[in-house]
């Protein structure tokens, strides 16, 4: 029997309230279309009853349908106390919403009820039940997050329980365990969870977890092995103070380690591509330690470790990086020598041999460059296009012919102009443009020329940029640039060194274009 994880993700709501973390309108639109496109069934799309930009975004869902196969989750709160959840404006908001599924949290930590909502622990529970029955009789389906829940099961267990079963009563379809402080530890949530399971038999249980401890994933992934048939999660793991369960992370686990069927199998080697490309609508730095996702988690950077993946590729990795939509790394350095050099090439030419004598001369020219401040360890896209320079396979997209940088004080942000004249196929081209500094009018003016002949460069823009001085030579030491660029899917870095610092940037940035041009537009 095959065995089915349900996943929310919870990215437009909890993940909004993290810090740093700010959704436009059209954000929601774009993350929730992606999020559909990789198969996560159901979205909290946000609470319609608090937020105007929330309301407007199930108004647009239900206006103007855009997800083919997942379901927008409006959530809120239970009914105020002493009211009626026919008058509660709140429970309204989520009937108007218009989706078949809502979700609504109540206490179930008696401490939180006394201290923090200040009503008594009855009114609580019948705040809780009537709420959910009130939804529940509109036809919907109702998922109870018991808030603070392990919390309240370790101080008064029996009152975390009567929460839980006021909501049953009501007609929840899934009761939502929540860590809502992350302070658990996952051997005594998994206990705890066995405990809901066997007491609510024919009610489906889920579970919440923050990051707090750092064990968001592993206290999710113990749950679900007590019998959670919900997990929930965000993209990146953000959301309210460390974050919540990443997304990229459990979703494989759950899949190729565990067996479960979270998403459709032909969707997984979209994870990579959609975690990255909703990381940088929230405008955030990706995490390159991810687990799965991150661009170094299949990156090798000694010989050993290179040399054993080269001969057999699960030595050091334990899934293949195919299987999530991420692609192995070969990280050039001394610790790396020929042997990571050839795996690199390999990629490059695959009918090369170990042997090939084009190994040994991209290796001598490498350390040539090593010696006069380059470093490829994570500038591949320079690597890359240094070796094919070397093999004599480099094709020159265009050509440089002249620039010039002007900087000095402004009254606004605009403080730098930029010339630059190029040549693509005997054709000239020269333009020009304002920045924010020298660097940032380098770029523009380079790509508004060179859009005239290549419109996809576009899509591309710096997500990166690092400058490290290499000898000691005062303000005539040679500086080494460092530029990370990215088309919103995929993230290439390209690297220039010079005495010059616009001259060392203005390489990095022909590199960076050209990678773009040779391998990912």
């Amino acid at each position: 029997m095959e065995r089915i994880i349900e996943l929310l993700d919870t990215t437009l709501r909890d993940g909004a309230q993290g810090g740093g973390v700010e959704h436009s309108l059209e954000d929601k639109r774009k993350i929730a279309g992606l999020l559909d496109r990789l198969g996560v069934p159901l979205i909290e799309g946000g609470n319609p009853g608090a937020n105007p930009k929330d309301e407007a975004f199930f108004a647009l869902a239900r206006r103007a349908p855009f997800l083919s196969g997942a379901v927008l989750v409006p959530f809120g709160s239970t009914c105020r106390a002493g009211a009626d959840p026919a008058d509660d404006s709140a429970l309204a908001a989520l009937v108007n919403a218009g989706q078949p599924v809502v979700s609504v949290f109540g206490k179930a930590d008696v401490r939180q009820v006394r201290d923090v909502l200040r009503v008594t622990p009855q009114e609580n529970l019948r705040m809780i039940e009537q709420s959910v029955a009130f939804l529940r009789a509109r036809g919907l389906r109702v998922l109870f997050d018991a808030e603070h829940f392990f919390d309240g099961a370790l101080t008064e267990r029996d009152y975390a329980f009567e929460a839980l079963r006021a909501a049953a009563r009501g007609g929840a379809d899934t009761l939502v365990l929540c860590d809502t402080r992350g302070g658990s530890m996952p051997e005594a949530m998994r206990a705890r969870t066995a405990e809901v399971r066997a007491a609510f038999d024919g009610v489906k249980v889920g579970i919440h977890c923050h990051d707090d401890m750092g064990l968001a994933v592993a206290g999710s992934l113990a749950c679900v092995d007590a019998g959670a048939s919900m997990a929930q999660v965000t993209v990146g793991g953000v959301g309210e103070r460390c974050g919540n369960a990443c997304l990229g992370t459990l979703l494989p686990t759950l899949q190729l380690k565990l067996g479960y069927r979270v998403i459709p199998p032909q969707n997984l080697p979209l994870l990579t591509q959609t975690s990255r490309e909703i990381v940088e609508i929230m405008n955030l730095t990706p995490n390159p330690r991810a687990p799965y996702v991150g661009y170094g988690a299949f990156s090798h950077k000694g010989g050993m470790h290179i040399d054993g993946v080269v001969k057999d590729e699960a030595s050091f990795e334990h899934v293949p990086p195919e299987a999530v939509g991420n692609r192995r790394r070969f990280l050039l350095s001394d610790q790396a020598g020929r042997a990571g050099v050839y795996a690199r090439l390999k990629r490059l030419v695959p009918q090369l041999e170990r042997d090939d004598p084009r190994v040994k001369r991209v290796t001598e020219r490498l350390k040539r460059r090593e010696q006069r401040g380059y470093a490829y360890e994570n500038a591949d896209g320079s690597f890359d296009l240094m070796a094919l320079d070397t093999l004599g396979l480099r094709r020159r997209y265009f050509e440089v012919l002249d620039f010039h940088v002007l900087s000095g004080a402004a009254r606004d942000e605009r403080s730098a102009q930029a010339y630059i004249k190029i040549r693509v196929d005997g054709t000239e081209e020269i333009n020009a443009a304002e920045g924010d500094g020298p660097v940032n009018a380098l770029d523009l003016a380079l790509r508004k020329a060179l859009r005239v002949f290549y419109p996809a460069t576009e899509q591309m823009r710096l997500s990166d940029f690092k400058v490290r001085v290499i000898n000691a030579g005062g303000t005539a030491s040679v500086v080494r640039v460092l530029i990370e660029s990215t088309d919103g899917r995929q993230a290439w870095s390209t690297t220039g060194v010079s005495s010059n610092i616009i001259h060392a940037c203005l390489m990095a940035l022909m590199d960076s274009v050209e990678y773009f041009l040779a391998f990912v537009a």
